[in-house]
Parts: C-alpha cells; sequence; structure tokens
C-alpha cells in the first residue's frame, strides 16, 4: 500500500513500513514539513497515499473527509512516548491493515484499540 507519513516519524518508523512491503512517501523527503494541513491532505489525495500522522488536527472529519482518501490514520499517543511506545502503535496499525482494508476510512489508533470512522458519502 501507498502511505505519506508525516514529519513527526523518524527513519526508524519508515523502516517498519518498507519492512512490511509498504511503499512510503515522507512529508521531509518532498519538503513539505510546515505546509498547510490542507496542503497536505490535498498531496496525499492527488498521490492516493495514506496519511499516517500524530497530528490531531487530520482527525476532523469535516475538514479531512476520509472518503475521498486512500486513508488517515492519527496515531495518538501519550504525551511524549518513547520511541518504543510509537513503534508499537505502528505495528498496532498494520496488524489491523492485514484485516480490514483503510481505504476512504479514518482510523484513529490508541494504546490497545483502533476507532474507525467511515464517512456515509463515498
Amino acid at each position: 500500500m501507498k502511505f505519506k507519513l508525516d514529519e513527526n516519524f523518524g527513519s526508524r518508523t519508515q523502516e517498519i513500513f518498507r519492512a512490511a512491503g509498504h511503499d512510503i512517501q515522507t512529508v521531509r523527503s518532498q519538503k513539505l514539513q510546515g505546509c498547510l494541513d490542507q496542503n497536505l491532505y490535498e498531496v496525499c489525495c492527488k498521490e492516493q497515499r495514506c496519511l499516517v500522522t500524530l497530528d490531531l488536527d487530520f482527525a476532523d472529519v469535516t475538514r479531512f473527509p476520509p472518503n475521498t482518501t486512500s486513508g488517515i490514520v492519527v496515531i495518538r499517543t501519550p504525551r511524549n512516548p518513547s520511541i518504543v511506545l510509537l513503534e508499537q502503535l505502528v505495528r498496532q496499525f498494520l496488524q489491523a491493515l492485514a484485516q480490514m482494508p483503510v481505504e476512504k476510512k479514518l482510523w484513529i489508533v490508541e494504546v490497545g484499540r483502533i476507532r474507525i470512522h467511515q464517512s456515509e458519502a463515498g
């Protein structure tokens, strides 16, 4: 699957996605860091990439409707998470992805659970 990893993910997280066989691009590699959220959303839609981010703003389905995307994944962490916890949440997401597609949905990945929002329109 094709993913865009937001600027808050480093090389270790990228390797987890690559090891699972996914095609990834990063906000950093495309020099999009600091761009407006709306611009990043539009780039992901155009490239048909699922956005993976820690930015809770992307959980707002009125601003960023998932039904026009390849998926939006918001990783919710406690304050100041360790790298180990962040990697655990990414692995939790990738395991769930093997069971269900993320396209046209918003997934909020938290410790021990994933909440899925699917838009009515599509």
